[in-house]
């Protein structure tokens, strides 16, 4: 006993609400997804400026001890913590400790161990030898060759090909400036100085040397010209040349128009200067006064 009225209301209100199909839920959920993902997300600062809950310390006691029993790798050393005496810089190779700074923006650097300072690569030196140097180079090759390799520990060789004199450090060498040392006793050979002379720089560190030529003092000499401001500079049998030796205790080289001096800085400069008064024409007299001047000053304050 239903009336047509109410048959006619239960089927419009089940038409106006339709099913819930499988497709509808997919889409449905999807748009929840969407809308949860466009919800603004707190700022990094904002995050920052929140307050710990209470508790929070023993969440950082955990963070602590997590990093303490963990220590960190950096370069070979390993990073610890130690109760009472902060941290420490270990290596792993020596297992020496080197404590360090409080300061966290002061970098630390463990001390180089053994197998690192040995480990080193080697360096090389490489110099040129003029055709006109090649034949006093192989009669005194033993002369340069002992000093370079048994005093300095460098290894040395000749190329022939390419006509250079080779250097290289090996694992015996001691002191780091070995290698220059020994470049710098070839090259004052091959400038002419004798190997007595050119010696004197594997012993002594405050020896140079220094080259010029005679148109770098003065420009306008030529031809005979030249010849005679050559001539001023050696002397009668090098006499002039041995003087100025002796008196500014350094050793001279004139080959053509080159100029070479081996000695400390300051003699070197008393050299150059008598040098270039012979070029400019003084005479030998006048030069000599003034190194006597000079030689007696220097050794009233020595």
């Amino acid at each position: 006993g239903i009336s047509p009225t109410t048959r006619r209301r239960t089927a419009a209100s089940t038409r106006a609400r339709p099913r819930s199909t499988p497709a509808l839920r997919s889409h449905t959920a999807s748009a929840v997804v969407l809308a949860r993902a466009r919800q603004p997300r707190p700022s990094l600062r904002t995050a920052r400026t929140f307050r710990p809950r209470r508790g929070g310390d023993s969440t950082a006691a955990a963070t602590r001890a997590a990093s303490e029993s963990r220590p960190a790798v950096v370069m070979g050393k390993v990073t610890k913590h130690t109760e009472g005496k902060g941290d420490a810089m270990v290596n792993t190779e020596t297992g020496e400790e080197t404590e360090m700074p409080d300061d966290p923006l002061r970098p630390v650097f463990a001390p180089l161990g053994v197998a690192e300072l040995s480990g080193k690569k080697a360096e090389y030196r490489k110099v040129n030898v003029p055709s006109n140097r090649f034949t006093p180079l192989k009669e005194n090759w033993m002369a340069l060759y002992e000093p370079v390799t048994k005093k300095m520990k460098i290894d040395m060789r000749m190329n022939l090909k390419a006509k250079k004199v080779e250097l290289k450090t090996t694992k015996e060498t001691e002191d780091d400036g070995a290698l220059q040392k020994s470049a710098d006793f070839v090259q004052a050979f091959l400038l002419g100085f004798e190997v007595q002379d050119a010696v004197a720089l594997l012993r002594l560190d405050d020896l140079y040397l220094e080259c010029f030529e005679v148109k770098d003092v003065k420009q306008t000499l030529k031809g005979e010209h030249m010849s005679r401001g050559i001539g001023r500079l050696a002397g009668k049998s090098g006499k002039t040349k041995f003087t100025i030796e002796n008196a500014t205790r350094t050793r001279i080289v004139i080959a053509d128009q080159h100029i070479r001096i081996l000695g400390s800085f300051q003699n070197i400069k008393i050299a150059r200067d008598a040098l270039c008064n012979l070029i400019l024409g003084s005479p030998p007299g006048k030069v000599y006064s003034k190194l006597r001047s000079i030689t007696a000053r220097l050794s009233e304050r020595f």
